[in-house]
């Protein structure tokens, strides 16, 4: 390479330089390096990553620095006689020992990392995690409650089409959900992760865990959230239609407030203020969706038999309510449905039909379908919300106003 050419060679990297780091002000909402977490583990890993490519890099300057050298100043055009050689058991011992000590170096502090992760022994919360499409279930198993968590009401109406809505006027777009995961700062937290339907991946990036979800099978992971605070993650396994709304969002507590929050939710669940305790009182009727706090439901049992009538006006709103929530991902705001995977519940036959039949579907699912069984999911209340709302919107003008009883009898 003649020196001019050098010489723009120079000239070209200096001014990307520049004009990188001109640019870099606009630069600074967003990185290229993975942040650090919230949990000691993850903190860890950020050391592992930065130690491993620091040693990348230091290779790679190595290697490359010795190429370009060589290239540059035993080049042919300076009249360089290659070396004539066939064997040296010196380099060979010397490039062989080498990469063995770097693979050591990195491979002891990384397992002592991996078998911390995986230490999920003397927990001092268990929360089970069920994935489904397309929504999240939290049981904690030692305090007797759990509930749904699915993707908020401004972010599920602001990514339909033709909403009107502007996604960026949307706090926390897709990353935001109507019941967290909460959590006390300073405590062990195990989750056992599985899933109800299809592949699923519970994906905290603050925490360092990534875990799939399988049907029929647990995984384990834990983490400690050393700081209060707002932790989101997603779905991280391509599950379907809406793999990219079921966002993960964990609040950590300090444990003074997580006390008194798990507290609302025991009240919430009908139980007492001890687990195992439950309250002889009425029978709790479920919350809808934007309420606060969350309406839990007893891990133990499905919540007791609902035989009070209710008026069509409360079970339409509540149902709603829980169809936006629950449906609407498939069936659309207005019932059209998005065919031939979703069919429309608007003049549906199904749906206008057969009470019966209306109900089993909506209970049990149907098998070979994208229909998902709902029985396991909600209480007798919610589901006869949901099915008195659907056959009296739309057009579905039945008049048919369904109690929990029937709801229960047809389980």
């Amino acid at each position: 390479m003649s020196h001019s050419n050098w010489k723009r060679l120079w000239l070209g990297l200096l001014g990307t330089g520049l004009g990188l780091g001109l640019a870099a002000p606009a630069m600074a909402d967003w990185a290229l390096n993975m942040p650090r977490g919230a949990t000691a583990i993850s903190n860890e890993v950020y050391d592992l990553h930065m130690l491993i490519l620091g040693i990348c890099c230091l290779i790679a300057i190595v290697v490359f620095g010795v190429m370009i050298v060589s290239i540059f100043l035993h080049r042919k055009s300076r009249g360089v006689e290659p070396a004539q050689f066939h064997h040296s058991t010196k380099a060979e011992i010397i490039w062989t020992v080498i990469p063995i000590l770097i693979l050591v170096g990195m491979a002891v502090p990384a397992a002592e990392t991996l078998v911390r992760m995986e230490d999920t022994r003397n927990a001092d919360i268990t929360v089970k995690v069920t994935g489904y499409q397309w929504k999240w279930r939290y049981d904690y198993l030692d305090d007797e409650i759990g509930f749904y968590s699915t993707l908020d009401r401004a972010s599920n109406a602001a990514r339909r089409l033709n909403s009107g809505i502007q996604p960026a006027g949307v706090d926390n777009y897709l990353l935001d959900v109507d019941n967290p995961l909460v959590v006390p700062v300073g405590a062990k937290v195990r989750l056992l992760i599985t899933a109800a339907d299809v592949l699923h991946a519970w994906w905290m990036p603050d925490f360092a865990i990534k875990k799939d979800a399988i049907p029929g099978f647990v995984n384990e992971a834990w983490f400690r959230v050393e700081k209060a605070g707002t932790y989101r993650g997603q779905c991280a396994e391509l599950c379907g239609r809406d793999h990219g709304f079921m966002p993960v969002v964990v609040i950590a507590k300090d444990p003074a407030d997580y006390a008194e929050w798990m507290a609302d939710q025991r009240s919430a669940a009908g139980l007492g203020d001890e687990p195992g305790e439950a309250l002889a009182a009425t029978p709790v009727a479920a919350t809808p969706v934007a309420a606060t706090p969350v309406a839990a439901t007893s891990v133990a049992a499905a919540a007791p038999a609902d035989d009070g009538e209710r008026r069509i006006d409360d079970l339409v709103a509540m149902g709603e309510s829980l169809y936006q929530q629950h449906c609407a991902a498939c069936h659309q705001t207005d019932g059209s449905g998005m065919a031939p995977a979703f069919p429309a519940l608007a003049g549906s036959p199904v749906v206008t039909g057969s009470l019966d039949e209306h109900v089993g579907v909506v209970l049990k699912g149907r098998p070979g379908t994208a229909m998902a069984p709902f029985g396991p999911q909600l209480t007798d209340l919610q589901l006869a919300a949901i099915v008195t709302y659907q056959r009296n919107a739309w057009g579905n003008d039945t008049g048919d106003v369904v109690q929990p009883g029937y709801i229960a009898a047809a389980r």
